[in-house]
């Protein structure tokens, strides 16, 4: 099921990379042509999106490994850690759109619009709408981390060319040209805040951080009229990789059996409730106080 899981998703980080090569190559040469700033930027940061795919690839292809005795929990983080990977190159494509446009600043240069670029703008914007939207629908589907972070990379592709629409529209109307590296600033913006929220979901993993809240899984382990009590609970993590442990008192004298049917009960539960793809690890402990706790 996993390695279907993964063969899916390399399957929509290949069609996801064609579309964003043939969107940065259609906004680089328009951009030169018409000498537009914003533009040019907008099409690096869609090379950007490429280059993310491929690192995406790299990284599925190893997460897909199987255990092995020096990795016996699986290879799956090298899909989190390419994340970091994505992050770091939208840190420095931003700062390099920065500079640039700072250098803008000194020498503008008034773009030349024509509607044939305003197509361009128009369809490449529509091509992104769809890549963001479907790869963070089956991201979802997947339980997909490398997907759903992807798509938010992609998804500031969006609100960058729509700026860059703007602009363009705005020089046409008789704007200065100032504003055309004022809006590739705004593209680098746009860029960062993508590289922020990469870095931070990224490293919310590498450190496991909690990803199910501790309630929920008590509300769940109240329909277990077997568990006195309930403490020590942890989750970490990613969507596709969610390891939860914890644990649980039951009367002293209940059977290997019936602990054994009820952990695999709790484990069922969770999965159903939770993530399909939890894993679960539960210590059974003795209950000797006879008052009421409440899970």
């Amino acid at each position: 099921m996993i390695s279907d899981n993964y063969k899916k998703v390399k399957q929509v980080l290949w069609i996801i990379l064609f579309a964003n090569i043939g969107v940065a190559i259609l906004k680089i040469v328009i951009g030169s042509i018409i000498k537009s700033a914003s533009m040019t930027a907008d099409g690096f940061h869609s090379i950007s999106d490429g280059t993310s795919n491929i690192v995406g690839l790299i990284g599925i292809s190893i997460a897909s490994k199987p255990k092995d005795k020096e990795h016996p929990y699986g290879h799956k983080k090298f899909e989190v850690i390419s994340g970091l990977f994505i992050g770091a190159m939208l840190l420095f494509i931003g700062g390099k759109i920065i500079f640039e446009g700072i250098l803008k600043f000194q020498n503008p240069v008034e773009p030349t619009i024509t509607i044939g670029s305003l197509f361009v703008l128009i369809l490449t914007l529509i091509i992104n709408i769809f890549v963001c939207t479907y790869e963070y629908r089956i991201g979802k589907e997947l339980n997909s981390y490398i997907l759903i972070s992807d798509s938010i990379h992609t998804k500031s592709d969006i609100f960058v060319s729509i700026g860059v629409l703007l602009t363009l529209v705005g020089v046409r109307l008789g704007l200065p040209a100032i504003i055309d590296p004022i809006a590739s600033l705004v593209v680098a913006g746009f860029i960062l805040h993508a590289s922020y929220e990469i870095f931070k979901s990224t490293i919310d993993v590498l450190v496991d951080k909690a990803i199910v809240d501790e309630e929920a899984i008590k509300e769940i382990l109240k329909s277990f009229n077997e568990i006195k009590d309930v403490h020590n609970i942890r989750s970490r993590g990613s969507e596709n990789d969610v390891h939860i442990d914890m644990h649980i008192m039951v009367e002293p004298n209940i059977t290997v059996e019936k602990s054994h049917k009820l952990n695999h009960d709790i484990e069922e539960s969770i999965r159903k409730n939770i993530n399909k793809s939890a894993q679960v690890i539960i210590h059974i402990e003795p209950f000797y106080n006879k008052k009421t706790t409440d899970i």
